[in-house]
């Protein structure tokens, strides 16, 4: 199985990084450091691992799918539970820019990486947008897991909100899936939408019904 930092270095050299392997390791240990901090416990490097292999196995959905992959490693980079609004992907995506850059990939390319991770604050992407729907839907993909992985899930996400009370917590946590099931459609491609939307679907509104 190919490691963690051997995709990463795949990844960036398909989007363009011109700097050295041993720079794209150092960037990619430095990132599965902060994927391993002790604050997390959903968006750790399970999750991100998760969401690689979801963009692997529909790649050919998306024109550029090495910004992907990217964007996949960089969506969290920045993430503290007490941040307010959409400060975590804000800051993630300021950081992909910067460190893209710092390893010698195009502009355009540190530019719509950044872009990419912006988009997973709400999940709503433009029409006409296949890697930004990629991306959406991979981070979403545990939606749409078995009952048991749902729960493991849930109970993961409250751990990395113990700091707050349960009625915040539940009042915050609906106005999450709300939002969620106001979209058009949890996913954005056809092809994901068909294997998983129902499932996606029914643990949302069975979720919610908990919560009340």
């Amino acid at each position: 199985m190919t490691s963690l930092p051997d995709r990463f270095r795949t990844a960036a050299r398909g989007a363009g990084a011109t700097t050295s392997d041993t720079d794209l390791d150092a960037a990619a240990n430095y990132l599965l450091g902060r994927w391993a901090e002790p604050q997390r416990h959903y968006h750790d490097v399970t999750h991100l691992a998760a969401v690689l292999d979801v963009v692997d196995r529909f790649e050919h959905l998306a024109p550029n799918p090495d910004r992907v992959r990217l964007a996949a490693w960089l969506h969290d980079a920045v993430y503290d539970p007490r941040a307010l609004g959409d400060a975590n992907e804000r800051d993630s995506a300021e950081f992909a820019e910067g460190l893209l850059l710092s390893l010698g990939a195009p502009d355009e390319v540190a530019a719509e990486v950044a872009r990419l991770v912006g988009l997973t604050a709400g999940h709503a992407t433009e029409d006409d947008d296949p890697d930004g729907e990629l991306l959406c839907d991979a981070d979403l993909s545990i939606l749409a897991a078995d009952a048991e992985r749902y729960e493991q899930y849930t109970s993961a996400i409250r751990r990395e909100y113990a700091h707050v009370p349960d009625d915040a917590f539940r009042a915050g946590r609906t106005r999450v899936l709300t939002e969620l099931l106001k979209l058009p459609s949890i996913y954005r491609h056809p092809e994901i939408r068909d294997a998983w939307e129902e499932r996606a679907q029914a643990n949302l509104t069975a979720e919610l019904a908990e919560l009340a």
